[in-house]
């Protein structure tokens, strides 16, 4: 008699033990590949020099919440893809992707996503967050499990400069995979993020100065007591009417919540209506909400709510704004690459101190490749340093956003004049951070900013930050001219590219993307006076305004529509623009030298354009490669510059033009041509030391080593020998090398002494010392 229910409980008990054996031996197999160790660093400093105190261990059933961040793919394909996406002469210009098309170019592979999911399950932490698109797995669990998973022991330690104790992993974190991870956010508590903003009266304390004396102006703001609006910035920044940012949405890294009650009560008392809807996101659990301790809680909102102000002051029209509210760095951003409708300009008014600059380098890149823009306050306490921390303000991939002391014209008017402010944040990168491209074209770095031509250097560009502020916070009296710093700029210039990008969509253009290589480029070039107020006064720490590029404002601020139509052009005039990079080449006489030539098509220009040089010096000859660019006009050619070796020194303008579709344009090289050195030679003796005993003799090699063309010969000399000693060169003169022989007879004078070698040929002597021990 058949028994198909006993039939099927055998084969059903037959699947799950299959399925079973699958998982263990999967889970064998794990755990039994070789420990790997993580891509960036997360031991702190203090830890690593013994400067901080071992208090004990973290108790083992404490609840931790960490993000585990996976690596990018294809990093090499990456970074060429950027290069091509910023440069105008490349059919890649600006054809950002898609939060998917990035996953699937250099994302996390589903394998490899779902490997580290099961891994953080196997070692008992819950998976509460994170998506393959995030790059990140948001785990919980206790500390002793945390410790199992990752190879670490989790201690106290007592903070070195704070009074507090703070948590953190004995070693690096290692995981039994068949791969790297990139980064664990969640193992330490070291630094903890401060707001970029300051009171007037915390200034004045720390500076041993009266309150009052700190503004030395009276402001013109439209604000209770004159103070400033964001409103006020909107109207001397942009001065239009017309861009509102409307269709945009606007992002702000938050690390607390808000009271959107406070930015009601603004926008009431200074007779203003807000029409941008606001989104509190939580990125990873945090309480999107944020009550003062008078009414119970102990959160200030100060900062966040400000944020707000400055954005939507600038751009009132926005599609939306969304505060993404975390603990974690990585949670926060990997959120705003990720969250729909997608943050394409977004505000960072924080500061803190990760373990490794590093860490959230692929979001950055990744914003790059989507179109966004990441605006970092570059801080409130003057010249970067290792103890006044720039993070994430000398990153490569954000723009720096320093301070100024703005004057209106008068209340809601017309920007008037702007000093730097003597706080703004700028220097060179405390980080060690390579300078990028951008920053390293001629005409940026220079002996009056005094920048650095290996690192990185900031900010990139500046907005008001002085105490001129009208701020509601708290849930109680709101204040006028009490707050300033970075913290408002940073929101202001995100606000400010919200008009631009409303711009490029009604020209039915992609977003502007990251600003810096384009502003970059424009502001060593005429235009950069109609596009930045060039502030050239004032001084902030170990730097000054200058003409230019400078280490505390920066390019300067936006000057009204004239950046936002260079960043954005309105024309529909068929054209195209042409530049030279370098602008600057130096050759020597009988020497060469190249430049770049791009060109650049807009307005649906579509011709060929034929290249040209005039202004060159008698001797000098100027060749293109190709000699026309093809249509539509849009590529490199490179200009190769031969000097003769009877051209006359000096400095030359040599102008190049471009000529197609019944167009011109122009661009200049300053060719420098220097002389010729003078040949030289330089002697060395190999070995430089020698013993010898009396009645012997012990021998050097001298080599005579030609510069600059030299091809005479050289006669060799000794002196400083002391009695009994004498020397002979093979050959004499010499033109390579020559063999110098000592020889100390029976009676020479022992002990050490320092003999001097010296070569001449014609006018030019040089010398060489060798060490000579004469012992009986």
């Amino acid at each position: 008699m058949n028994q198909p229910g006993k039939k099927y409980g055998v084969v059903f008990r037959g699947v799950m033990f299959a399925v079973l054996c699958a998982v263990v031996l999967l889970f064998v197999v794990e755990s039994q590949t070789p420990a790997q160790s993580l891509m960036t660093r997360h031991v702190r400093e203090a830890n690593l020099r013994g400067q901080a105190q071992y208090v004990g261990r973290l108790p083992e059933t404490q609840s931790l919440r960490i993000d585990i961040v996976l690596p990018l793919r294809n990093q090499a394909e990456l970074d060429s893809f950027l290069q091509e996406l910023y440069d105008p002469s490349s059919s890649s210009y600006r054809h950002f992707l898609t939060v998917q098309e990035f996953t699937a170019r250099f994302g996390p592979t589903q394998e490899d996503y779902d490997a580290v999911i099961r891994y953080a399950k196997a070692h008992g932490l819950a998976v509460v967050g994170g998506t393959r698109d995030g790059m990140e797995v948001q785990a919980e669990g206790t500390v002793g499990n945390i410790e199992r998973a990752f190879h670490v022991s989790m201690g106290l330690y007592q903070h070195p400069t704070e009074n507090r104790t703070y948590f953190a992993a004995d070693r690096e974190p290692m995981v039994d995979l068949p791969f790297q991870l990139w980064h664990i956010s969640g193992l330490d508590n070291y630094s903890i993020p401060h707001p970029l903003f300051v009171k007037k009266s915390d200034y004045a304390a720390a500076h041993g100065i009266n309150a009052n004396a700190v503004v030395s102006h009276a402001t013109t703001g439209s604000g209770p007591s004159a103070s400033f609006l964001g409103s006020d910035m909107r109207a001397a920044y942009y001065g239009g009417t017309t861009l509102t940012g409307a269709g945009q949405n606007l992002g702000l890294f938050e690390y607390l919540g808000t009271d959107l009650a406070d930015l009601t009560t603004y926008f009431k008392n200074v007779g203003q209506t807000n029409n941008v809807p606001i989104t509190l996101l939580s990125t990873d659990g945090t309480s999107t909400s944020c009550v003062d301790s008078r009414a119970g809680g102990s959160c200030d909102d100060t900062e966040q709510t400000l944020d707000m102000t400055q954005a939507i002051g600038m751009a009132p029209g926005l599609a939306s704004l969304v505060m993404y509210v975390g603990s974690t760095d990585t949670a926060i951003i990997s959120a705003m690459t990720t969250h729909s409708p997608l943050p394409t300009t977004i505000g960072c008014s924080w500061g803190w101190t990760p373990a490794d600059p590093n860490t959230l380098n692929p979001y950055f890149q990744k914003m790059s490749a989507q179109g966004q823009n990441f605006f970092a306050a570059s801080g409130d306490s003057s010249t970067w340093s290792k103890s006044n921390e720039a993070w994430p303000a000398d990153n490569a991939y954000v723009v720096s956003v320093g301070g100024t002391d703005l004057v209106t014209a008068s209340a809601g008017g017309a920007w008037k004049s702007e000093t730097a402010w003597v706080d703004s944040g700028g220097g060179i990168s405390p980080d060690s951070i390579a300078i990028p491209s951008w920053q390293s074209q001629a005409g940026v770095i220079n002996s009056t900013n005094k920048g650095s031509t290996t690192l990185r250097n900031g900010p990139d560009v500046s907005a008001n930050a002085n105490f001129t502020f009208y701020v509601c916070a708290d849930q109680t009296t709101c204040t006028a001219n009490e707050y300033g710093g970075t913290s408002f700029a940073a929101p202001m210039w995100a606000g400010y590219i919200a008009l631009v990008n409303q711009q490029l969509a009604a020209n039915g253009e992609p977003t502007i993307g990251f600003i810096n290589p384009t502003i970059y480029s424009q502001s060593v070039t005429s235009a950069y006076g109609s596009e930045f107020h060039d502030i050239t006064s004032g001084t902030s720490g170990s730097y000054s305004a200058v003409t230019g590029y400078d280490l505390v404002t920066g390019w300067g601020s936006p000057n009204g529509t004239g950046l936002i139509n260079a960043l954005a052009p309105t024309s529909t005039t068929p054209t195209f623009s042409i530049s030279a990079s370098p602008a600057s080449v130096s050759v020597v006489q009988g020497g060469n030298g190249a430049s770049t030539i791009t060109t650049a098509v807009s307005g649906g220009f579509n011709s060929a354009v034929a290249l040209t040089a005039s202004g060159q010096p008698a001797g000098v000859t100027v060749s293109f490669s190709p000699t026309s660019i093809a249509a539509p006009g849009s590529g490199t050619s490179s200009m190769s510059i031969a000097v003769a070796s009877t051209t006359a020194t000096g400095t030359y303008t040599i102008t190049v033009t471009g000529t197609g579709g019944g167009i011109t344009q122009t661009a200049t090289v300053a060719l420098t041509v220097t002389a010729v050195a003078a040949g030289n030679f330089t002697l060395s003796a190999s070995p430089a030391s020698l013993t010898i005993t009396r009645s012997s003799h012990g021998t050097t090699t001298i080599t005579v080593t030609p510069s600059n063309g030299f091809a005479g010969s050289v006669t060799l000399s000794a002196s400083g020998l002391g009695t009994g000693v004498t020397a002979a060169f093979s050959p004499n003169p010499a033109t390579g090398t020559s063999t110098l022989t000592l020889t100390a007879s029976s009676t020479a004078t022992t002990g050490t002494r320092t003999v001097t070698i010296t070569g001449v040929s014609g006018s030019l002597s040089h010398t060489t010392t060798i060490s000579l021990r004469v012992r009986r």
